[in-house]
């Protein structure tokens, strides 16, 4: 007995899935976890409750898409890092990505900022399961570059950190910086200081 091929979603379906997590996105964002409901995220996205567990089993599973899905697109140019490229040129690409995936995705960057603030109790299993074993080979390479004089010598788990912390800020903390900066736009020198920090801290001295 041969095993059927997967069936592929139709255009409709794959639509209303988007319709469904877009919704979900915007209802999470304003009311957390606790407060969102099935029914707003239905009415959100223009279909029946009804309909809409057609394509979600509840409310977790639609929460823990979204997450998973921001992680695999964090992940990506993490996963891009090429063992063979300039090290400090490989790094600040990532730094670019990172910050642009933060700018372009904010709802989706404080979305799992909350979900990390609370201990990760629906994507824990995510993060063992897919960022851990990533996380180590990375801190694995660049410790390599470290080792080949290509780096200066940083600790890798903590310079992969300062990334995380520095282009997600401009994300989660966008009303303060707003604030802050009196109107200007926030992100407008955020790549040019990004860049230059990280150049001037993972470049090695010459002798």
């Amino acid at each position: 007995m041969t095993d059927q091929p997967v069936k592929k979603p139709s255009r409709i379906q794959t639509r209303n899935r988007r319709l469904i997590l877009d919704a979900a996105l915007d209802v999470f964002s304003r009311d957390g976890y606790g407060g969102a409901t099935l029914d707003a995220i239905a009415k959100g996205a223009g279909l029946s409750k009804p309909n809409l567990l057609y394509y979600f089993d509840g409310k977790k599973e639609i929460y823990v898409t979204l997450l998973s899905q921001l992680l695999e697109t964090w992940l990506d140019p993490l996963i891009e890092l090429d063992p063979e490229g300039d090290p400090v040129e490989e790094l600040l690409g990532y730094v670019r990505h990172k910050l642009d995936i933060s700018l372009d995705l904010p709802a989706e960057s404080k979305l799992f900022a909350g979900e990390i603030l609370q201990g990760a109790p629906r994507i824990t299993t995510h993060l063992k399961d897919e960022l851990k074993p990533l996380f180590d080979r990375k801190c694995a390479l660049i410790q390599r570059w470290i080792d080949a004089g290509q780096l200066a010598p940083v600790d890798p788990a903590h310079l992969i950190f300062s990334i995380w912390a520095t282009t997600q800020h401009y994300a989660d903390f966008g009303a303060q910086l707003s604030v802050l900066l009196a109107g200007q736009d926030p992100t407008k020198r955020a790549h040019a200081h990004l860049e230059q920090m990280f150049r001037q801290l993972l470049t090695p001295e010459t002798e």
